[in-house]
């Protein structure tokens, strides 16, 4: 069954939110991609290279332009972020605060002062977004560059896609093929690719350039698609700065007088 408009229009704002922590700074260091992948590594150290290099900070602080493109529309807006990891993700427009998120790993809750609305939920929007289920965990995996499910927890395998090193389980579930591509420079990741063809849903997460802030690696340039049957979503971000482990605050109040945003 198709999505109501409004429905669809909730999805998008949501949506803003998947693709939008990739960072920057003027002071960061490109990371150059000149590494060479080899068909002599195994899964088990592909995947053990890719833990190695996650992401450690306490908090993170940015300003991020975004551009989403549906319908042959383009529309775009800048953004303050802020990230307390593994507990707070929060984001507001960065001119007058007409919108504002913030995530943590028990709710979804962002406002809108355009249309006076407001929702305060659970992660089924997220995840009717992304077409899996999502948790905090997961998001956050996804806006850093990193594998989404625990790479340990079932048996894997390697090819060699291009120069990245094509990491699956091995045992694809049969409604869902997951894949993640491994950059051979920093092993964090190139692309995570996630398709369900059963309901005509794909979700592509695409890096293309990482850089070194404070010693870690993050993602710098990235692009994300979400097809959800006929309904194709395209998100580009560029980003102005980052700095981490500063004081961070996370200011959230609904307006009152909004109406509430109701998914069934």
């Amino acid at each position: 069954m198709k999505l109501s408009q409004a429905y669809k229009n909730v999805k998008m704002s949501v949506g803003i939110l998947l693709i939008l922590f990739t960072f920057s700074c003027n002071s960061a260091k490109n990371v150059i991609a000149s590494g060479e992948a080899s068909d002599k590594l195994s899964a088990k150290q592909v995947i053990k290279q890719h833990e190695k290099n996650s992401t450690a900070f306490k908090t993170l602080k940015a300003r991020v332009k975004i551009d989403i493109t549906q319908n042959d529309k383009t529309q775009g807006a800048g953004f303050t972020l802020r990230i307390e990891k593994d507990k707070v993700i929060w984001l507001s427009e960065s001119v007058l605060g007409m919108a504002r998120m913030m995530i943590t790993p028990d709710k979804v809750k962002f406002y809108n002062k355009l249309d006076n609305e407001y929702f305060d939920g659970d992660y089924k929007l997220l995840s009717d977004v992304a077409g899996i289920d999502l948790d905090f965990m997961k998001v956050q995996s996804i806006l850093l560059g990193e594998a989404i499910y625990d790479l340990k927890a079932q048996p894997h395998q390697v090819a060699l896609s291009g120069n990245s090193y094509a990491i699956s389980p091995k045992d694809q579930a049969a409604l869902m093929e997951l894949f993640y591509l491994i950059n051979p420079s920093h092993f964090k990741m190139d692309s995570l690719q996630l398709q369900q063809q059963q309901k005509r849903r794909m979700l592509q997460v695409d890096y293309a350039s990482y850089q070194e802030v404070d010693k870690q690696i993050i993602p710098k340039n990235i692009r994300i698609i979400a097809v959800d049957d006929s309904d194709e979503v395209a998100v580009a971000m560029a980003i102005k700065s980052v700095s981490l482990n500063d004081e961070v605050r996370f200011p959230f109040k609904i307006p009152s007088g909004y109406k509430e945003i109701v998914i069934k």
